[in-house]
């Protein structure tokens, strides 16, 4: 095994980022790369790609690769040169050494370069850096086609909802009459009448009964595959239950779009509605009912306060919703739940293939479980990064 005790020095060398200011910065496709990751975009690289830059200030030690030409923000620290080391690798291995516990600022936390090159580590040759990360861009490729698939079956489904019930060119629209500015057999009906705001209180003190937990910050802007959650165990207060099939809607600050659609029990922020249809047949209906741009316009236009404002349930309930007869939404629940079906089958499979790969981490970047033996190809990503 080729792993032996080294300085962080002798595998890179970090270079502190460059100033930016927006005024500076002008529309084009290399990403800006600050201490959180890819803030923003520009028309000029500093840096040739790949490459890998952490967190100097705000966010210390946080690792991102940029597997392109990029900008590196006076908020980081960049490798400016890898000594041989495979960039891939370096990236995965710096995020295993919790470089935030090496902040030598005083009121102001900051991660210096020079201190960082003293840290002794234990790490492999270039050989087998490049199995190592071979394995884990493997995991890291296959998460992210099933997220754009994730992205492509939302598109679809919701591209569905539009194209029939808004610009209302369902099947059979051409030979359906219209009565009073809707299809015949369709009927306006409040909200309320589709979902019901469900209020199951859940104590502070039974939320161990309870495995998963939602908060805001793991709803996603304008997305309704929910793909991330808490342990209940994190949580301060008294919070709500919800069901598998149910709509979680983030009441604070409507504008922010924060609507998905619930693949398993838990329970979720107080500061959510728990929507759950009233019948089978208006899920899907009503979970792009209430994530529409317009919706989501009047809930906001609608919310209360100035500082944090809240959409208003009562008013909300009350909206009329122009909703289509029982033949037409079973049509499009036939269509459109095989892919939200889908989409919580493929978020399930990248929960399964993150906890691997975060048990392969450490157990790789130690050298715990050698790769010595194995032959191993690179995948599509890396070969990509090496052209």
């Amino acid at each position: 095994m080729s792993f032996k005790e080294r300085l962080l020095g002798d595998l890179l060398t970090f270079q502190r980022g460059f100033d930016i200011t927006k005024a500076d910065q002008s529309s084009g496709v290399v990403p800006i790369v600050s201490s959180s990751g890819i803030s923003s975009f520009h028309n000029e690289a500093k840096v040739q790609g790949p490459g890998v830059v952490i967190g100097r200030k705000g966010t210390l030690g946080t690792v991102h690769y940029i597997d392109r030409d990029y900008w590196p923000h006076d908020t980081t620290l960049w490798v400016k040169d890898f000594k041989g080391s495979h960039p891939r690798f370096i990236a995965y291995f710096l995020s295993t050494l919790k470089l935030e516990n090496f902040d030598t600022g005083a009121s102001n936390p900051t991660l210096n370069r020079n201190h960082l090159h003293k840290i002794k580590v234990l790490a492999p040759d270039p050989a087998e850096q490049k199995k190592i990360a071979a394995i884990l861009a493997a995991l890291d490729d296959l998460l992210a086609i099933n997220q754009r698939r994730i992205t492509l079956l939302e598109s679809m489904a919701e591209e569905i909802y539009r194209e029939w019930f808004v610009r209302m060119r369902f099947p059979g629209h051409t030979d359906c009459p219209f009565e009073k500015g809707l299809p015949k057999g369709w009927t306006i009906l409040p909200l309320s009448s589709l979902v019901s705001d469900v209020k199951k209180p859940v104590r502070k003190s039974d939320l161990l009964n309870h495995s998963r937990y939602v908060g805001l910050e793991h709803i996603s802007r304008k997305s309704v595959a929910l793909t991330m959650f808490g342990i209940p165990e994190s949580a301060d207060s008294d919070k709500l239950a919800f069901a598998s099939g149910d709509i979680l809607f983030s009441k604070i600050r409507p504008y922010l779009h924060k609507v998905a659609l619930a693949h398993f029990d838990g329970v979720s922020s107080t500061d959510s509605l728990v929507l759950r249809a009233k019948n089978e047949l208006y899920t899907e209906f009503s979970l792009f009912t209430v994530f529409s741009e317009t919706f989501i316009d009047l809930a906001n236009t609608a919310s209360k306060g100035t500082k944090m404002p809240r959409a208003d349930w009562h008013f909300l309930k009350q909206l009329r919703v122009s909703t289509p007869n029982d033949a037409l939404l079973d049509g499009f629940v036939k269509i459109v739940r095989p892919m939200l079906d889908e989409i919580a089958a493929l978020i399930q499979v990248n929960e399964i293939l993150t906890e691997q790969a975060r048990s392969l981490l450490p157990r790789l970047i130690s050298g715990k479980l050698s790769v010595d033996h194995l032959d191993i190809k690179h995948p599509l990503s890396m070969q990509t990064d090496q052209a």
